[in-house]
């Protein structure tokens, strides 16, 4: 089968010989419970497709990074079972308001499985060869933001990606989602307009290590003029997303 064929295959979750059974993922997303807000977004998300372009499988040990709301955490608990574990990572300065700790406590609520772990923005850590999986969704270009109101200091990618990288098992994955961007000047580019250029996405995975297996055009949006702020009502929610498959050799 031609490489592009086989991403089509997997991007829309079609068996393959030699692949192990994946999770049911559409049960995941369909279970009773998810939040309203969590729902909404899976039209743009498109969150079962995702998972089974990205490969997670029952039993696997997996990371959701920046996890936010726990969108990522609470699907990928439901879908890799009662043998498997999920980590949601949340840096403290995204966790300061009443609303987003009620957010959490609702959350562990639903799913007490699911182990929270709060670190600085600029100094995340994860124990050596913890993870089969994980996940950054919408928040890679945020190591290249600072911010004042919330306390973000310079943050270096490299050193993110290196403590990722060895974080993972050997024949880990990584999943990467984030809004497409121009190329430019990185930091300036990710202050104004929260977007990344795909080229630097990949050139900092192949710096630390990782080997990049497959991107796919699930999250695509030819519409979108990568010009915009993300937050603006005209694309919000509908932006040009790349979507690549990272994996550290084993």
């Amino acid at each position: 089968m031609k490489r592009s064929a086989w991403m089509v295959a997997v991007a829309l979750g079609l068996a393959m010989p030699g692949m192990a059974a994946a999770p049911d993922f559409q049960a995941a997303v369909s279970a009773p419970g998810r939040p309203a807000d969590a729902v909404k977004l899976d039209e743009g998300r498109r969150p079962a497709e995702v998972l089974s372009f990205l490969g997670l499988q029952k039993g696997m040990s997996a990371a959701d990074l920046v996890t936010g709301s726990g969108y990522w955490a609470e699907i990928m608990a439901r879908s890799v079972g009662p043998k498997g574990k999920v980590t949601a990572f949340e840096p403290n300065q995204f966790y300061t308001s009443p609303e987003e700790q009620q957010t959490w406590k609702a959350l562990s609520a639903r799913r007490p499985d699911i182990r929270f772990v709060r670190y600085p923005f600029e100094a995340f850590s994860a124990d050596p060869n913890s993870f089969d999986f994980a996940i950054i969704s919408l928040n890679y270009h945020d190591l290249y933001w600072t911010s004042e109101k919330y306390h973000i200091p310079r943050t270096d990618p490299a050193l993110f990606l290196r403590t990722l990288y060895a974080a993972m098992k050997p024949g880990g994955i990584v999943g990467v989602i984030d809004h497409v961007g121009p190329a430019g000047d990185t930091r300036a580019i990710v202050d104004k307009l929260h977007r990344i250029a795909p080229a630097i996405v990949k050139a900092d995975f192949k710096a630390a290590g990782f080997v990049l297996e497959a991107e796919s055009p699930l999250l695509a949006n030819p519409a979108d003029d990568h010009t915009k702020l993300v937050f603006d009502p005209s694309i919000r929610g509908r932006t040009d997303r790349l979507l690549y498959r990272f994996r550290k050799p084993r």
